[in-house]
Parts: C-alpha cells; sequence; structure tokens
C-alpha cells in the first residue's frame, strides 16, 4: 500500500470515529422522555403545594370566621336567657299586683321554632 492509499484509508477512519463521537454526545447532551416527566412531575407538584398552602389559608380563615360566631351565638344565648328570665320576673311582679300583663305581639315566623312559649 502506497503512502495516499493509508492517508485515505486513515482520514475515513478517523471520519468514522468522529461520526461515531459525535452521534453519541448528541444523544447523550439529549433530554431523555423521563427527564422531561421529572420536570412535569415537579412542576405539577409545585402548583399542588401552592393549592394546598391557599386551601390551608382559607381553612385558617373560616376557623377563625366560625370561631367569632360561636362566640357571638353563646352572647346572644347568654343574652336571650338573661331577656327571658327578665320578662318572667316582670310578668310576675305585675300579676303579683293584681294586674293583667299586656297581650303579647304575634310570634314572627322566623323565631316560633328557637321560643318555648310559656309566659
Amino acid at each position: 500500500m502506497s503512502v495516499e492509499m493509508w492517508t485515505a484509508v486513515s482520514s475515513g477512519v478517523v471520519g468514522v470515529a468522529s461520526a461515531t463521537a459525535a452521534v453519541w454526545s448528541g444523544r447523550a447532551a439529549r433530554r431523555t422522555r423521563r427527564d422531561h416527566r421529572r420536570d412535569d412531575f415537579s412542576v405539577v407538584t409545585d402548583r399542588m403545594e401552592k393549592e394546598i398552602q391557599r386551601g390551608a389559608q382559607r381553612l385558617d380563615e373560616l376557623e377563625e370566621t366560625t370561631d367569632r360566631q360561636a362566640a357571638r351565638l353563646e352572647g346572644a344565648g347568654v343574652a336571650i336567657t338573661y331577656l327571658i328570665d327578665r320578662v318572667r320576673g316582670l310578668t310576675t311582679w305585675v300579676r303579683a299586683a293584681g294586674m293583667e300583663p299586656p297581650p303579647a305581639a304575634p310570634i314572627p315566623e322566623r323565631a316560633r321554632e328557637f321560643i318555648n312559649h310559656d309566659v
């Protein structure tokens, strides 16, 4: 074989080796389908964490509102109990004085289920 032939064969081998190395490095640098799925999962996970935090914050606000409403209802219950006792006391006093208390106004429909009308 002549020198030119050796040069041609060696340059062909080098070319094939270079092409193989380029294909292999391109394949290694490419993102795999698994990488894309992992990235999609992390995006979805981040969104879910934000939604969970928003839901937890909303739940805390609702619990505060519920606590305030429960405190108001308890106060209203105490006030109603006081007023009932006061009306009964006044009715008893009026009857003891030999008079009859004036007739009561009709009970509103919405209040009927809450009033035990024994006065």
